[in-house]
This record gives structure tokens, sequence and C-alpha cells, in this order.
């Protein structure tokens, strides 16, 4: 069976507070975008494998999240052996969830292959016990995300309804420990709950991100593009979770001449999950 997890972007971004447990409790809106990789899983006839191609992923195979997905349902079913083999796009250390995402898509995966029943608020419990991101990408439609990211309420957000939007990833990987040490959390006035109903003209003046301000002190460039992509006619303009990917939401889409060595990807809003 194969799959083609998607990405997603940051609405705003707000830290507001640190937990007993390490973790921070935040504030943002998930939003899929349709920039995927491609994850295939089929029985082995030995041992359980993985492969990936494409992007290199750093860390072993006990590492990747794909195979975690996999041990923690053989856990708790009667799992077979498995052949994984995924083919990355989305870039690691972009704040896109790439690896959130792949691992959620493996849990979605083997619940339909292996008939396992499994009701989507006990994937949502899984995932969440894979990745803060993770249990977003279970549900795969917008979403007000509290707590570490795994509070999910689906939401609407129609003024996206007919725009564009436009990834620039430099290829720089942010760590996220590094990016969460640099942030002292704070309560906003405005929640983003409160902004995201404004129009979309007015987001540029209300919604951040607080990850951008430490980021773009030691990584210049992405101001540079987040600015380029105001030049450029963008309504609302942001670095994606802790960063390096930046987007841009256009009613029409613009020709850009960002360096060759900058990925680009297009897209519509509209596009609905596959």
């Amino acid at each position: 069976m194969i799959s083609f997890p998607n990405c997603k972007i940051n609405l705003g971004l707000n830290i507001v507070g640190k937990r007993s447990d390490g973790y921070h409790d935040l504030e943002t809106v998930f939003v899929p975008v349709p920039f995927e990789d491609c994850l295939e899983i089929g029985r082995a006839t030995g041992e359980s494998t993985i492969s990936i191609a494409g992007l290199s992923i750093d860390g072993n195979v006990e590492s990747n999240l794909c195979w975690k997905a996999y041990q923690l349902l053989k856990n708790r079913f009667d799992l077979p052996p498995i052949d994984i083999k995924l083919y990355k796009q989305i870039p690691t250390g972009a704040g896109l969830g790439g690896g959130s995402s792949n691992a959620a898509f493996t849990l979605r995966l083997l619940n339909e292959k292996f008939n396992l029943q499994i009701q989507q608020h006990e994937l949502i419990d899984f995932a969440s016990q894979l990745g803060s991101d993770c249990a977003f990408f279970i549900i795969n439609q917008p979403c007000i995300g509290s707590g570490r990211g795994e509070v999910l309420t689906p939401i609407s957000v129609p003024q996206l309804d007919e725009m564009f939007g436009v990834l620039v990833m430099p290829g720089i990987h942010i760590s996220s420990g590094w990016a969460f040490q640099q942030i002292t959390p704070t309560k906003p006035s405005r929640t983003i709950k409160e902004i995201i109903n404004l129009q979309i003209q007015d987001w540029k003046n209300y919604l951040r991100n607080d990850f951008e301000e430490p980021v773009f002190r030691s990584h210049p460039q992405l101001k540079r593009i987040k600015d380029e992509l105001y030049q450029q006619g963008a309504i609302f303009a942001s670095m994606s979770g802790s960063g390096s990917a930046m987007y841009g939401i256009f009613s029409e889409l613009p020709s850009f001449e960002f360096p060759e060595s900058y990925a680009i990807k297009s897209f519509s809003f509209n596009r609905r999950e596959r």
C-alpha cells in the first residue's frame, strides 16, 4: 500500500508557557500543505526492513519515526514483518513536520492494511506518543493546536479558500531543541484563535511566530526571504514552525528569482488531502 505524507505550515506560533515535563505549551494553527513524501508498506518475506531514498535523514533505523510507529503498533497488535519504503522530498529541520507526517501516515497505513480497526481518537493517542506534531497528521485538516501541539481543535479557515501558497526552503537545518532554548514564553494580548478570524490582510499586523526573532538573528537570510515574499505581493508571509522553511500566501502566484540552491514549492490551498 502506498500513501503520500504531506507537510504542514503554522499560521502563527506562540510559546505561552514552560511545562513541568520539559515541554512547552504553545498555540498555533496547523494547516496541511500538498507537498509530499511517498510511503509504501508491504509484507516482508523475512525480517522487517526500512529503506529511505531521496533526501537523506540523519540517524539510524531505530530512530526513524516510521520504524517507531511500526514498533509501537507491533507491541499492541499481532503485526507481521513488513518492508517500509520511504521517499523523502520534505526536508528535515525545516519546520514542516515531515518526520511527524511520515509517522502518522505509517500508523494510518498499518491500520488500513491489516484491518486493525483503530479509531481516530486512538490513532491520535498513538501518534502523540511519537511526537508533538504527529497527532495533527492523523486529522490532517486545519486545526488549532495547543498543549505541546497534540491538543487539536479542527477549524475552518475560509480566508484561504481562493489563495495560493509558496514554500521557500533554503536548505538550512534548524534544531527545534535549540530554537526552544532561545524562547522566553509569554502570553500574547490576543490569542491566535481570535486573530485567525480576522481578514487575511490583517494577519500581517497581528499574527506572529515567536521563533522568528531568534532564528532570524542566527540566519538573517531567512528574514530576507520573508521580505522578498512581501515584495512579491504576499498578503501574509511567515516562517513555519521553528524554521527554516518560509512561506507566503498570495491571491495570485508570482514569478520568483531565488537562488538556485533554494527549493521552491507552489500550491493551492484548495487542493484536498488524497
